[in-house]
């Protein structure tokens, strides 16, 4: 019986946790046998403060279900006895034993493909097949036994054209995990109903994607002169976010009934083109709230943030109004959900954190984080070893919550710790609540095969630079 982190338990078995359960017993302790076939965690009753243990393995559609509970004693070392026991008679069980007699269907094989290669999405093909990416395909595949398939058809997105879409949904569906909301597989329509000790909120997620005629792919503009760039921030990007949101707007998700009294937020992910979304959450930000921000600083160099109202976000002949909140019907969302991180990246990165993978990837990520600051815009840059002793990630890491100040039902920011809340003010000026580490963006760089125990040696000598956040 070996000791885990806390990170990986709920990697492999968090998924059938209740939320209340937290409420009730404080969790103590993590384990596995057999390379995680088989999880236990000791608890400690906080009416009684006595200590039980419970044993985890997959059922038949291969999620972790609880399988033994041990006897409550009164001390920890008791309880890990007890844990130990239980845990090897789970192991040496056929896996039949482990079924519960309520499972919805068959297991699933999610990774075999169901198409000709050339059908495949090339970020799937990719997930597969490359050693480098093997911590995430390892985080993947226990959230996929939990994450619910409406449409009958998640296995054929998952794999051709609908890739992005459906890992970003894997992604909020681990942010809600994480923060211990439940989802309610009741409702199909918007995509979650994730209620908590808290309160309860309606999420649809959507997806930018790349312009097409027809099946071809239109670029990007370029941005390589800064006059470039900022057309492609203050107008070409608006409208991008602007025709997703105004699609998800029509289907009027606030009329039906499991939603009527629920904030309702729309989350969006920016697919439209690589690497694009590490670039453009102020273009969202600008369109959302309708203003754009300039600044200047007095002589004792105190930062003033200037203001400026957008009437519009013209490319082409496309013209659309800048505001999005002030727009019709909008009153009826309460937010918008904003991530970079809802990639294969971020699971490669919370794979090797977690222990999954072929133990031969080294992955580093770079970006630039949140400057706390008052009287500076220059954000901090940073550059991490992921497989470092001491390094730290959660899945809600990096994602923003945009309140709409003219809703109907406002989201409680604490239904969302963790996150980055941006206000509008009366005067224009954007308030936010950012965590002490924020990215902004960063792009992850991995490495396979190497020897990750050599690399740690080296970084432990000084042979490797990791870390050195700075004005830019």
């Amino acid at each position: 019986m070996e000791q885990i982190s806390e990170s990986r338990f709920n990697a492999l078995a968090g998924y059938a946790r209740q939320p209340m359960a937290r409420v009730m017993a404080r969790e103590v302790e993590f384990y596995e046998v057999d390379s995680g076939r088989i999880v236990g965690m000791i608890i400690e009753d906080r009416t009684d403060n006595d200590f039980g243990g419970t044993v985890f393995a997959r059922d038949a559609v291969h999620r972790y279900r609880c399988v033994r509970v041990t006897e409550f004693g009164q001390t920890l070392d008791a309880a890990r006895a007890s844990l130990a026991i239980e845990m090897e008679v789970a192991k040496q069980a056929p896996p039949e034993e482990h079924f519960q007699d309520d499972e919805p269907n068959k297991p699933i094989d999610f990774f075999t493909p169901v198409y000709d290669h050339s059908q495949l999405s090339p970020s799937f093909r990719r997930l597969i097949s490359e050693e480098n990416l093997s911590p995430a395909l390892g985080v993947i595949e226990p959230m996929m036994r939990w994450h619910r398939d409406v449409d009958g058809n998640f296995v054929e997105q998952f794999q051709t054209a609908g890739f992005d879409q459906r890992i970003w949904e894997l992604y909020l569906f681990a942010v809600f995990n994480e923060l211990d909301f439940e989802i309610d597989t009741t409702v199909h329509v918007p995509d979650f109903i994730a209620k908590s000790l808290f309160g309860s909120m309606a999420v649809e997620a959507a997806t930018v994607g790349p312009t097409r005629t027809g099946s071809e792919i239109i670029p990007p503009p370029p941005t390589d002169t800064e006059e470039e760039k900022q057309q492609y921030l203050r107008h070409y990007m608006p409208i991008k976010f602007g025709s997703v949101l105004y699609s998800k707007m029509k289907k009027k998700y606030w009329e039906h009934e499991r939603v009527q009294s629920l904030p309702f937020l729309i989350a969006i992910h920016d697919f439209s083109s690589p690497q694009s979304m590490v670039h453009t959450r102020s273009a969202l930000e600008s369109y959302l709230f309708g203003f754009e921000h300039s600044f200047e600083k007095s002589n004792d160099g105190t930062l003033r943030i200037l203001p400026k109202k957008i009437k519009e976000h013209r490319w082409g002949e496309k013209v659309i109004p800048s505001g999005f909140f002030d727009l019709p019907d909008t009153e009826n969302v309460s937010g918008i959900i904003f991530s970079n991180n809802g990639t294969v990246s971020k699971f490669n990165r919370m794979g090797i954190l977690n222990g999954f993978g072929s133990g031969r990837v080294v992955s580093i990520r770079s970006g630039t984080k949140v400057n706390h600051d008052p009287n500076t815009t220059l954000p901090q840059v940073f550059r991490v070893l992921v497989n470092a002793a001491g390094y730290e990630e959660s899945w809600v890491e990096g994602l923003s919550v945009l309140h709409n100040p003219n809703a109907k039902i406002p989201l409680n920011p604490g239904l969302i710790p963790g996150a980055a809340h941006l206000f509008l003010r009366a005067d224009g000026n954007v308030e936010s609540f950012t965590p002490e580490f924020f990215p902004f963006g960063s792009i992850t760089q991995n490495f396979a095969p190497l020897d990750v125990a050599e690399v740690l040696r080296e970084f432990e000598n000084g042979t490797h630079f990791v870390w050195t956040p700075r004005e830019d």
